[in-house]
C-alpha cells in the first residue's frame, strides 16, 4: 500500500486501519476533517489519569497548569534530570517526552523524531511520509530505517507512548481552558525550500494548495519566524484537535523561542507563497 503515492487512486491512503481516537483513518487525514473537526481523545488517557485532571481544574492559569503537570509526570515516570542522570551510571537511560522535544529540536528525521512519528502513528494511525527521505511504500530501506529507529530501545522505555498521550490530552486541556477557548482552528506558517517532507496533492491556483503534511510536523504562530526556515510560506488553519504541544505550554523545556506548535499532519488546504 503507498503511503504518498502520486496516482489517484493512492492518493487518500492515509495510513492504517486502526488508531486510539475513534475516528477513521481515512477521515482523520483528509482535508475534509482539518476543515470541519471533531473533538479528540486518546482513548483512556484521561480516565487513567482522573486525579490529574482534578488537579488541573483547580490552576488559575496556564503557568500553574504547566508546573502542576509537569509535577505529575516527574512523580509518574521519574524524569527529573537527577533521577534519570543519577551517579548509578549502569541504570538504565529512562525516556522522557521533554528528551523527545529536545532531539526535535535538534533534528527532526532523528531518533527522537522517529519515536515521536511513531507515536502518531499508533495513536492515529498516520503514516509519516518523510523521515529523511520520502517514504513512499511500507518496504525497502527508508521504511525500515524508519520503523528501526521508533522502535529503539534507548528511547522507546519508561511508558513513552504513554507520556506523549498525556502531553496531548494535556495540551488539549490546555488549548480549551486557557489559549483558545472556543475556536476550532489557529493560523500556523512553516517555512520550506522544498515539498520534499510536506507534498503538493493538488494546486487549486497560485498561491493555494492541498498540501499532504507529514504525521507530525512544526509550525510557528508567528510568519517572520518561519521565515528564518525557508523562503516558501506554508499558512494554514491548523485544527486545534491537531496540535500534540505549543511553546507556552510548559514553563521548562527546550523548544522556547520560536512559537512552536508540533502539528499532526494529513491533507491541509494551504497558502504556499514565497517571501
Amino acid at each position: 500500500m503507498g503511503v504518498v503515492g502520486v496516482s489517484s487512486r493512492e492518493k487518500r491512503s492515509f495510513g492504517q486501519s486502526t488508531n486510539l481516537v475513534g475516528v477513521p483513518t481515512e477521515l482523520l487525514g483528509c482535508r475534509e476533517f482539518n476543515a470541519h473537526p471533531v473533538e479528540l481523545h486518546i482513548s483512556g488517557a484521561r480516565e487513567m489519569n482522573k486525579n490529574l485532571f482534578e488537579m488541573l481544574s483547580h490552576a488559575p492559569d496556564l503557568a500553574d497548569a504547566g508546573l502542576a503537570f509537569h509535577s505529575y509526570m516527574n512523580a509518574m515516570f521519574g524524569i527529573d534530570p537527577e533521577q534519570r542522570e543519577g551517579g548509578d551510571r549502569a541504570r538504565r537511560f529512562r525516556a522522557s517526552f521533554l528528551r523527545l522535544l529536545k532531539g526535535w529540536g535538534y533534528d527532526s528525521n532523528g531518533p527522537e523524531g522517529a519515536v515521536l512519528k511513531g507515536w502518531v502513528q499508533s495513536r492515529f494511525g498516520l503514516f509519516p511520509t518523510f523521515h529523511k527521505q520520502v517514504i513512499d511504500r511500507l518496504t525497502g530501506p527508508v521504511w525500515t530505517a524508519y520503523v528501526e529507529e521508533k522502535m529503539s530501545s534507548r528511547f522507546h522505555n519508561n511508558s513513552i507512548h504513554t507520556q506523549l498521550d498525556m502531553l496531548y490530552e494535556f495540551c488539549q486541556w490546555a488549548l480549551a481552558t486557557f489559549v483558545a477557548p472556543g475556536k476550532t482552528h489557529l493560523t500556523l506558517y512553516r517555512g520550506t525550500n522544498s515539498f520534499d517532507e510536506h507534498q503538493i496533492v493538488e494546486r487549486l491556483d497560485r498561491r493555494r494548495v492541498v498540501m499532504r503534511i507529514n504525521n507530525l510536523a512544526s509550525f510557528s504562530e508567528h510568519r517572520d519566524v518561519a521565515s528564518c526556515f525557508g523562503d516558501i510560506i506554508v499558512t494554514a488553519h491548523v485544527p486545534v484537535v491537531k496540535m500534540l504541544f505549543f511553546n507556552t505550554l510548559l514553563p521548562i523545556h527546550p523548544l522556547k523561542g520560536e512559537g512552536e506548535y508540533l502539528v499532526i499532519g494529513g491533507e491541509y488546504l494551504a497558502d504556499a507563497s514565497y517571501l
